[in-house]
């Protein structure tokens, strides 16, 4: 599936840096995770209601956080790691 301009500048806006929150994947170099978001989004929250709550977010913030999401959702095999 080739990908299309929109879908690559938003997953631009997902960034990594080990000095930010550990290297997990953030929002635009802010210390906002990913995971952050989708847990606020699964709470119940609207993406309205998350802007007005965290004023450095924008709109396609959230898209991207969703379409990172949905990218890892793509593993076509998940294997346990044994403990």
């Amino acid at each position: 599936m080739k990908e299309n301009t929109y879908n690559t500048d938003l997953l631009r806006r997902i960034t990594y840096d080990p000095n930010i929150c550990h290297g997990q994947p953030c929002i635009r170099g802010l210390r906002y995770p990913v995971e952050l978001i989708l847990e606020l989004l699964s709470s119940g929250m609207t993406t309205e209601e998350i802007l007005e709550d965290y004023d450095d977010l924008e709109t396609e913030d959230i898209l991207a956080t969703l379409l990172f999401a949905a990218r890892l959702s793509q593993v076509k095999s998940i294997h346990k790691i044994p403990s």
